[in-house]
Parts: structure tokens; C-alpha cells; sequence
């Protein structure tokens, strides 16, 4: 993942394929909020939990049902619309991680789920911190293609020749979080490992919300799915695919 983008430059892109997004995205095994809780060393029940840059609400629905006091924080008019639909009883703000509207000291726990590589760290990070109570914590984790599998490994290559020039997978990931440790932050890390059994149709779905084909717009990306419809069946001829993922989490506390 070699990105490090703001939040708004592709929050049209983003907003015009919201529904897509909010189907088709994986969501996240129990197993992750357990190990969030276990390296933060606090609960989520009660906790005052800033989701940032939350899209559709994937995340925030999870983390409002372990019983935390979730706020969702999203710059884009179109993922905000379909967040709205998806989770009407959860509270929105309008902003993105560089510059939180909060108060100090008002967060036990700031978020973010696939999302801080659209961040400038230099600025995400003392903003993390500000708003961060003494013994709060800074989550970020990434779903990751397991790509030892084949066939994903395969895919990639397909996107790769088929996108050059924007075609990005999750590699990197480190350096984004590298940022923690030198900002006084306490940084532990964990790698869990999931799977979903999904249809052909779903994994186009998904790949539609992709940055690299959402920004193309529906003429630019039809070709490129119609190719991968094709392989996605020649390998799964009775549409069913099992997606296998490596959960990517870090957790860094601020000390006090």
C-alpha cells in the first residue's frame, strides 16, 4: 500500500459507490474486538470510541454492538448518506482524522478501520493524541488478502497489468503505523487470520468500492470487471468463492 492520500480526495470517488461499498465490504471476525481489548487492556463496553473516516458504518455497527459509546467520523456526502440508511441510530460528524472536531481529552478509543492510509500522519497522529484521555488508545487495522492463496495472488497480478498505474494491494502497512512509537505512544501489534464464503457477484461488488476502481467511474471500470467475472468463474465455476484474509491490528496507547 504505497498511498497516503487525505481522506477528501476520494471522498466523491467513494461517495458514488457507497452502496456497493457497504454490501459488498468484508466486515470483521469477533476475534479482532477481543484482541483490541486484550492489547488495549480495557473493555469497549462504555468506552467513548471516535470511528474515523467509518464509510458506511461496517466497523462502527460492530463496535456500537460490543457496547461501546461509538461515534462515526466520515468526510464523505456520499458514504455519510449511506451510513445514515445503514445505521439511523448512530451519531455522524462530518471531518476526517487530521483534524477532529473534538475536545481534548474527550476519547477513550479512536478508530480506524481501513482508513488511516488516507491520512497525513504528521497531523493524524498528534490529533489522535489530543483527543485521547490519559491510557486511551489509537486502533488501526486492515483486512489483507491472504495472497499466499493462488488464485488471489493471481488476481492481483490481473489488476496490476490491467490498472498500472492505480492498482495498490496492502503491502506497507507498517509504515503507516511506524508513526505511533516515535509520538510517545505505547504500540502493540497482532495479526489474526479469517475467511468468508461469498459469490462471484459479491467479490465484483466488492472490487467496485476499491479506490482504484471507484475512481474510474462506471465506463472505466465495466471492462475491467466483465475480464474479472470471467476469470473469477473460470477458478470458482459454481460462484461461490471462500475469501481468505489477513486482519492486520495495531493498538497504541497513550500513556498516563
Amino acid at each position: 500500500m504505497t498511498e497516503n492520500r487525505n481522506f477528501r480526495e476520494l471522498a466523491v470517488s467513494f461517495g458514488a459507490v457507497a452502496a456497493e461499498y457497504d454490501r459488498g465490504r468484508p466486515g470483521y471476525p469477533d476475534e479482532l474486538f477481543d484482541e483490541l481489548e486484550r492489547l488495549w487492556g480495557h473493555g469497549l463496553k462504555g468506552a467513548r470510541v471516535l470511528d474515523v473516516g467509518a464509510g458506511t458504518g461496517i466497523a462502527t455497527r460492530l463496535l456500537a454492538a460490543r457496547g461501546a459509546e461509538v461515534v462515526a467520523v466520515e468526510p464523505s456526502d456520499g458514504m455519510a448518506a449511506q451510513f445514515l440508511a445503514s445505521s439511523p441510530t448512530l451519531p455522524l460528524v462530518r471531518g476526517d482524522g487530521d483534524d477532529l472536531p473534538f475536545h481534548d481529552g474527550s476519547a477513550d478509543l479512536v478508530t480506524y478501520a481501513q482508513a488511516f492510509h488516507w491520512t497525513h500522519p504528521e497531523r493524524s497522529v498528534p490529533e489522535a493524541i489530543r483527543v485521547l484521555r490519559p491510557g486511551g488508545a489509537l486502533a488501526t487495522w486492515w483486512n489483507v488478502y491472504d495472497e499466499t492463496v493462488p488464485w488471489v495472488r493471481a488476481r492481483g497480478e490481473r489488476m496490476a497489468v490491467a490498472l498500472p498505474d492505480r492498482y495498490h494491494g496492502y503491502g506497507g502497512i507498517s509504515g503507516h503505523t511506524s508513526h505511533f512509537a516515535p509520538a510517545g505512544l505505547v504500540v502493540e501489534q497482532a495479526v489474526l487470520h479469517w475467511e468468508r464464503r461469498v459469490t462471484v457477484e459479491h467479490v465484483l461488488t466488492d472490487l467496485t468500492s476499491r479506490s482504484y476502481l471507484a475512481s474510474l467511474g462506471p465506463e472505466g471500470r465495466a471492462p475491467v470487471l466483465a475480464a474479472e467475472r470471467e476469470a473469477m468463474l473460470a477458478e470458482f465455476p459454481d460462484g461461490v468463492v471462500v475469501e481468505p484474509f489477513s486482519l492486520n491490528l495495531t493498538v497504541a496507547v497513550k500513556p498516563g
